[in-house]
């Protein structure tokens, strides 16, 4: 009997250890910080934000966010707050670094390449970082917004070596006054010139493109309104939705968390932006946002 009680119990122990170590394996993360690209000695990285609630068996929609600086400058910093809200929210949440013109004496046409770059990587580790390839959000801000939307509606501008059988196409768009229209009359085209056609999204708006939300300021000097009203036409003339927010005396950069008393229109794009993913089934429930007015 004691001989059968000794076995029993250690029997029992093992099966604690084992159901210990299965719990504790489904809480753990991946790395939050990954090169995704190494170019002429710059490594490239990509930061990680996770649920709490966050099971390395599950998949997760994911959300891309691209900064903005006109293609010369910014850092990651700048969607801090917007990611560890969504993060918060239930989704998988990646700001990402690219090259820029005063730091790495790159154009806007290399920006796009690490941005496709970034979405591709995503992509190739989507099982290693639990990202649900299917629910992959793009989003940034002015240059970033454009990024986000280049990734996306850019046939070309992919990066030599890479594997072009792996999509770089978000599943939808989150646009912070993305300077979408790089044409003659656009924001960057003195830069760009006789290219644009490469580069702006607003001409190279095609059958599937994905569901955008819009955001922009009435007074904005480098997008302005009636850019993002002739952007949700062409949207909606290719079977497109696209959700266009104006904000009454705003200016550029508007959204920023900061930019004015209250955070206002900081919290006001970002409980539309829940929303919008909410309709598209990528969040449940109601935003944890409260607005005063809503």
């Amino acid at each position: 009997m004691i001989k059968y009680l000794t076995i029993t119990c250690l029997a029992f122990l093992t099966i604690t250890q084992v159901f210990s170590q299965n719990t504790s394996a489904k809480k753990e993360t991946p790395p939050k910080e990954v090169v995704y690209k190494e170019i002429n000695g710059t490594k490239l990285k990509l930061s990680f934000y996770y649920p709490e609630s966050f099971n390395k068996n599950e998949k997760y929609p994911t959300m891309i966010f691209f900064f903005g600086g006109g293609w010369n400058g910014g850092t990651t910093a700048q969607f801090n707050d917007q990611a560890t809200y969504f993060a918060s929210r239930g989704l998988i949440t990646v700001l990402a670094d690219y090259r820029v013109k005063n730091k790495h004496k790159t154009t806007p046409f290399d920006a796009v390449r690490d941005a496709k770059s970034a979405m591709r990587f995503l992509r190739i580790h989507a099982d290693e970082f639990c990202v649900d390839s299917n629910k992959i959000i793009a989003s940034g801000g002015s240059a970033g917004g454009h990024l986000a939307a280049a990734t996306t509606m850019l046939p070309e501008l992919n990066e030599a070596g890479e594997d072009l059988s792996i999509s770089t196409k978000a599943n939808a768009l989150v646009l912070f006054n993305p300077v979408i229209d790089n044409g003659e009359g656009g924001y960057g085209y003195e830069r760009i010139g006789d290219r644009y056609l490469e580069i702006s999204p607003m001409h190279n708006i095609t059958k599937g493109a994905p569901p955008t939300i819009f955001f922009l300021g009435d007074t904005d000097k480098y997008v302005p309104a009636e850019t993002g009203r002739v952007f949700k036409t062409k949207m909606e003339a290719v079977g497109s939705r696209c959700d266009l927010f104006i904000y009454k005396n705003q200016e550029h950069g508007f959204f920023n968390k900061g930019k004015q008393k209250g955070n206002t229109y900081y919290l006001e794009t970002l409980y539309e932006a829940d929303v919008f993913l909410e309709s598209l089934g990528y969040l449940k429930g109601k935003p944890t946002i409260k607005l005063d007015k809503k």
